[in-house]
């Protein structure tokens, strides 16, 4: 029997936005975490170069697989071997390595509830079972080692993200350390979706490889290195899993596409111009923090990094799909539905990505004042 996946609907959000933009209406994209900046500068030259010189083919690089090691060093003090590096194309495909190398059918995994909504989908995909873990305003919208540890039986799994999505918060490095202990006891195998890191405001972004060796770890080139149209990840695995997740990539995806490996590597050396996207998404953060609560969007997850607001609009509505749908409509700002992340409560929630030029937040803002002011008047 196959599997019931849920749709993401924020998708049928963003197409209603690109009917209205055909239909000749200003819209602005707040609803998919992709950056709005390009690839780096030199990334692209280099792919301009490649195309004229590289006939191209299945191919792994093993100097960006180097290169992705070195940066664990850099970053985390983490030695690693390039060959715990499978490339992938996107986070996408590494996280279904990850769950297919290391869970059979029927194995139980926890999840953040609010979270990604693949992560649920993908595992009824490979028919694993999530396992929700409510993480909303009494839990400071994150996932506990005392959470974790209350769960009977345990599970054989965990996905964590940190920063997370939809909310984006960090998990600081004490708790993490208690997780990994909680794991590390009760036999659990750890994925730890770091695809944000690079993205903080101010906060210590540890990976769960500096507490956990064991763990395996899914990242990609489309948000701190703002490439998600390139399709270019990585998994990191334990040197004893080496071989399975390479047996899975070579036959489920073959190799990731070769003009974004080689982009790819280049990418990685323009600190300066991707560091600028992160003063702009600190910019955005500001202006959304001082300006929604004068919308009535006064209770949000606390955005740590990556570069979302997850925001309570329980008092305007009780169907965050239908409210987002309104709201594209009649203001051109397109957003995603918290019940894409919660099944259970995000039909209050909605997610504002703010990954996009701050004049456009501003513009954004000033478009959703009146409609909200509207509703707030209404429920005066």
């Amino acid at each position: 029997m196959t599997a019931r996946i849920d749709p993401f609907r924020a998708i049928s959000v963003s197409r209603l936005a690109h009917a209205l933009k055909a239909q000749g209406r200003s819209v602005i994209h707040m609803e998919f975490g992709q950056p709005s900046t390009g690839a780096p500068a030199a990334a692209i030259a280099t792919a301009h170069a490649v195309l004229d010189a590289d006939p191209m083919g299945y191919w792994e690089n093993p100097v960006l697989k180097a290169r992705i090691a070195r940066l664990y060093a850099e970053r985390y003090g983490v030695a690693i071997d390039a060959e715990q590096i499978v490339l992938t194309c996107g986070a996408s495909p590494a996280l279904v390595l990850a769950l297919n190398m290391s869970f059979a059918p029927g194995a139980r995994v926890a999840i953040a509830r609010p979270g990604y909504v693949a992560y649920r989908n993908t595992l009824r995909a490979l028919h694993i079972e999530p396992v929700e873990l409510a993480c909303g305003e009494a839990e400071g919208y994150r996932l506990t080692a005392a959470a974790l540890a209350a769960l009977d039986p345990a599970p054989d799994g965990l996905i964590i993200a940190s920063p997370a999505n939809p909310t984006g918060t960090i998990t600081p490095r004490a708790e993490l350390e208690a997780i990994a202990a909680v794991c590390r006891e009760r036999g659990i195998t750890v994925i730890s979706d770091e695809i944000y890191h690079g993205i903080a405001y101010g906060q210590e972004t540890p990976s769960m490889l500096e507490v956990l060796p064991e763990a395996l770890v899914v990242n990609s080139f489309s948000k701190y290195f703002s490439m998600a149209g390139w399709r270019l990840g990585w998994l990191v695995v334990p040197s004893p899993g080496i071989d399975a997740a390479r047996a899975r990539m070579g036959n489920l995806f073959l190799t990731p596409p070769s003009l974004a490996q080689h982009a790819g590597l280049v990418a990685m050396d323009c600190r300066e111009e991707l560091e600028s996207h992160i003063e702009t998404y600190a910019r955005n953060r500001a202006l959304l923090l001082a300006a929604l609560p004068e919308l009535g969007l006064g209770r949000i997850a606390p955005p740590d990094g990556a570069f979302y607001i997850y925001a309570d609009i329980a008092q305007f509505t009780d169907d965050s799909e239908e409210f987002c749908r309104q709201l594209v409509e009649a203001t051109g700002v397109a957003t995603a539905p918290g019940v894409d992340f919660d099944p259970v409560e995000g039909r209050r929630y909605m997610r504002l990505s703010f990954a996009v030029s701050t004049p456009k937040v501003q513009d954004a803002i000033n478009r959703m004042r009146p409609w909200f002011a509207a509703r707030n008047r209404k429920l005066g």
